[in-house]
């Protein structure tokens, strides 16, 4: 075995093995290296990302701040600090870091872009839309930038442009890899068969399924649909899809004209504010399971009066999201307002994160937990078609409850909301008539929001919702 004698071969085995998913031994070659030379600034700054990845988040700092002390010019070791202390909220900091690194490096087109994430993330989207746009001009292959971008202008319904800058992802390599069959950009689908790839969210697709009956009506003759496991069988209730796959199935790679990521269908079908696919509900529950639910509840919850609400509930999502710390609601005790609205019974949708504390609520805390009975969102669907509301944080149930046509009230974060549900709407065009937004007036402020949703409900109570037509 050959003895690693120098800095820099400590270091490129340290670049290795992190680039092989060893994080630790990375670490340890990135210290060894600075043992033999404490002023190398590379070193420095890998070993911070290293830290950083590890959830060492003091150590990646004080690497990071070290690295830029030795060469303030060294691009990496700025950028990453300024993410570091974006994700602490750390804003004022971040800013500073970005914009002193920006001093020696004007023309970094890659900064200029971080610098409008972090501008963005608090909201200051005029400004955040300019260093896009700055980046853009230093260089007009930026993609990242672009990308960036689309998500101000689809939040703002600047969709022309906003689409069009979406396209500028890059996720999808595997799947171009994967089809023999081109891309669809929008070409005649008169007569032609087109695969929808999927997204990685069951929530995203939900949202974008509502294009498949279009794609039908524009004359695509056959359409295949790939999607999550737990998607299948509720999506064999949407109309157009000719074949379904779950992405654990053996797709084949060359039967189609075209093939499309879902994200890429507004753009291509030319989505403006007036001309969504809303065809509400356009996902419906079997009415077996309707009935099975149907049945259980009333077993479940007897006493309701017969002007009752039964209420769904969901308040966590993946932890997998990475907003998901300022998405979801991190006790059930916070939705205890809910609980004082007289006439309504509570039911947990609940899975995954959350579940368990849903089957133990805290005291007095009156709910039925059926989250842990559902076994994919087809027994999902069939539960909410039972429910006169769901009250959701932005998971896919919310999602769900839309494309069923069922009210929904969706509980939104001041920091990083979604551009699906734009800004400062109270309700979606995306679901129109059945969902409402209930926004935080500051990060973090979950009261303010269910006192608001508490007020609301109890007015429900006294008006009771109308069937949709």
């Amino acid at each position: 075995m050959t003895t690693l004698v120098t800095a820099e071969q400590l270091f490129y085995e340290g670049n290795r093995l992190r680039e092989a998913g060893d994080f630790s031994a990375a670490e340890q070659h990135f210290r060894q290296a600075l043992g033999l030379n404490p002023r190398f600034a590379e070193a420095w700054a890998n070993l911070g990302n290293i830290q950083s990845i590890q959830n060492k988040f003091s150590d990646a700092e004080a690497s990071l701040r070290r690295a830029i002390v030795l060469r303030a010019s060294l691009e990496e070791a700025p950028l990453m600090l300024g993410v570091l202390l974006m994700n602490q909220k750390r804003f004022v900091e971040a800013e500073h870091v970005y914009r002193e690194y920006l001093r020696l490096a004007p023309n970094s087109a890659l900064a200029w872009s971080n610098l409008g994430v972090l501008l963005a993330c608090q909201k200051r989207e005029a400004e955040a839309e300019q260093c896009y746009r700055h980046a853009l001009s230093l260089d007009a292959n930026f993609k990242k930038a672009s990308f960036n971008l689309s998500y101000i202008l689809l939040r703002q319904e600047r969709w022309e442009e906003g689409w069009r800058c979406l396209e500028d992802r890059w996720q999808y390599e595997q799947l171009d890899s994967h089809f023999e069959c081109p891309r669809w950009k929008g070409e005649s689908l008169s007569g032609k068969s087109l695969m929808i790839a999927f997204e990685a969210g069951h929530g995203d697709m939900i949202f974008y399924v509502r294009y498949v009956p279009l794609l039908k009506q524009l004359g695509a003759r056959r359409i295949s649909l790939i999607c999550h496991p737990g998607l299948t069988r509720l999506f064999k209730t949407l109309a157009g899809v000719d074949e379904l796959f779950s992405f654990n199935d053996v797709v084949p790679k060359s039967a189609w004209d075209y093939w499309s990521p879902p994200m890429s269908l507004p753009y291509f079908c030319q989505t403006r504010p007036d001309t969504i696919p809303a065809p509400i509900p356009y996902l419906a529950a079997e009415p077996a399971k309707v009935d099975f639910w149907q049945a259980r509840l009333t077993q479940l919850s007897p006493e309701l009066p017969a002007n009752g609400l039964k209420v769904g509930i969901v308040w966590r999502g993946s932890a997998l999201f990475e907003n998901d710390a300022d998405r979801s609601i991190d006790s059930l005790e916070v939705l205890r307002p809910l609980t004082q609205v007289p006439n309504i019974q509570l039911i947990s949708l609940q899975k995954g994160a959350g579940e368990g504390e849903a089957s133990q609520p805290p005291a007095g805390f009156d709910l039925l937990a059926l989250g842990g009975e559902l076994q994919d969102f087809s027994d999902t669907a069939a539960l909410i078609a039972c429910l006169d509301l769901v009250i959701s944080v932005d998971t896919a149930v919310a999602h769900l409850t839309g494309a069923l046509g069922k009210p929904c009230w969706v509980l939104l974060p001041d920091y990083r909301a979604d551009w699906r549900w734009h800004s400062d709407r109270a309700d979606s065009p995306w679901y129109p008539q059945r969902m409402r937004l209930y926004r935080q007036s500051a990060a973090g402020n979950w009261s303010a929001v269910l006192d608001q949703v508490a007020s609301d409900l109890s007015e429900l109570t006294l008006d009771p919702i109308p069937p949709l037509h």
